[in-house]
């Protein structure tokens, strides 16, 4: 499959990429190839193999969030270093609009 340099134009301005002429061409290429190696792929023949997520047998392994009680002392010593405070809590700048 080729894809057109209309088609890379489209794409980039749906990632809001500002591609030049020379690089719209190149990546035509270069997604052009990519595509072509799915459709190798899509050939293969799986039917008879086992679907696989991961297969270094490594698993997540996570801990519980729990509170853990603060000497009174320590806690007002942080809190006093925090640049803006609300209470006993630390205010932070918002990182969503």
């Amino acid at each position: 499959m080729k894809l057109s340099t209309a088609a890379v134009k489209k794409i980039a301005e749906l990632a809001r990429l500002a591609l030049d002429s020379k690089e719209t061409t190149l990546y035509a290429g270069q997604m052009s190839d990519v595509l072509a190696y799915f459709e190798k792929l899509n050939k293969v023949d799986t039917k008879d193999i086992e679907v696989t997520a991961q297969v270094t047998g490594l698993e997540n392994i996570t801990r519980i969030d729990k509170d853990k009680n603060c000497d009174a002392k320590i806690q007002k010593s942080l809190l006093e270093q925090a640049p803006e405070r609300d209470g006993g809590l630390v205010k932070a700048k918002s990182v969503f609009n």
